[in-house]
């Protein structure tokens, strides 16, 4: 199985990475065995550059 994590940043609390690093720890505990991909996304607010840059590796 795998799970895509498409999270958006919890405004002046965690980054978009961060939310999808916890939601993927929690989903781990129930499926250990499905892979994994995290897209840190934003909707043009606080955290877009962020997100692009790790959309695009830093390209």
């Amino acid at each position: 199985m795998k799970i895509v994590i498409a999270p958006d940043s919890y405004k002046e609390s965690l980054s978009a990475s961060e939310v999808a690093q916890a939601i993927e720890k929690g989903f781990r505990e129930i499926f250990p065995d499905a892979q994994y991909v995290s897209i840190p996304v934003a909707d043009g607010g606080e955290g877009t550059v962020e997100a692009m840059i790790a959309a695009t590796q830093g390209f």
